[in-house]
């Protein structure tokens, strides 16, 4: 019978190479294990039964061939959420909290907002929203089924009610208007060659990628936001730390003012604004 710190020995070893073997040795185990990385440091010499030690065992083996930490555990912690995921919906990134700080910095919590957020995936965006507004009315929409399947069951387990989901690819089944639209869409050039490496190659490539430059579908985002806004209104996206200038230029040309770029905490443009003009 091997105990804890025999099994994370033995996982760190087979994960040699990976850039966080022991975080994700820790995760896999406290997954398997139910239990928290504080048990783990205060119970080291415990035992850990065959069967369980066998599942770990097999969760590391996925994970030493490349398989997603959160894919192996269906779920990641997304601002105050434990989210559900599945090969079907991102992987959510601390990065893309900004995106949600600036969106909630735009109203209270006691006003009347209407919000979309596009290509929702397991959630994240709007969900994370929705805690913190519930009394705002928010859309979630995706494009993929098995997505917004996984959205709903983690608005369910969080028991958040404001929130309703449309299978709709960007605005074709959108018929409101909204105060704000926000989206996280694919943004990596097509042949960027990140996309065959680490856990890129596991998540949806529909989540990811967009065209030549990476900025197809904000393109169409920009583009068709303003029939599906008030006036005023606000359109606020995600995009890689080198397009700020580039979904600047978009948002201006199709006549948004009060055009800017946010930094996140490593200084990079991340997210890009724009309000409709009166």
């Amino acid at each position: 019978m091997s105990t804890v710190e025999h099994l994370l020995r033995e996982a760190k070893a087979a994960l040699a190479g990976h850039p966080e073997a022991d975080e994700d040795a820790r995760a896999l185990l406290c997954h398997v294990l139910q239990k928290d990385r504080g048990w783990l440091f205060a119970w080291g010499d415990q035992d850990v039964a065959a069967d369980p030690a066998e599942r770990y065992r097999a969760l590391i083996a996925q994970r030493a061939a490349g398989q997603p930490v959160a894919y192996l555990t269906r779920s990641r912690g997304f601002w105050s959420l434990q989210l559900q995921v599945d090969e079907h919906t991102l992987i959510p990134r601390p990065e893309t909290e900004l995106l949600v700080e600036q969106v909630l910095a735009l109203g209270r919590a006691d006003e009347a907002v209407s919000l979309l957020d596009l290509g929702t995936g397991s959630g994240a965006i709007a969900l994370a929203i929705a805690s913190e507004r519930p009394q705002w009315s928010i859309t979630a929409s995706d494009a993929s089924e098995g997505a917004l399947a996984a959205a709903q069951r983690n608005a369910e387990a969080h028991g958040i009610s404001n929130v309703r989901f449309v299978h709709s690819d960007w605005f074709e089944h959108i018929k409101d208007r909204f105060d704000i639209i926000v989206s996280n869409p694919p943004y990596i050039a097509e042949a960027d060659p990140h996309l065959q490496q680490g856990d890129l190659r596991f998540e949806p490539r529909s989540a990811l990628a967009s065209g030549a430059d990476g900025l197809d579908d904000i393109r169409r985002i920009v583009a068709q936001a303003p029939e599906h806004l008030h006036k005023p209104g606000q359109l606020l996206f995600e995009h890689g730390f080198e397009q700020g200038a580039a979904c600047r230029d978009l948002l201006e040309q199709a006549g948004y003012e009060a055009v800017s770029s946010v930094r996140d905490l490593a200084g990079h443009e991340r997210i890009s604004l724009g309000k409709i003009p009166t």
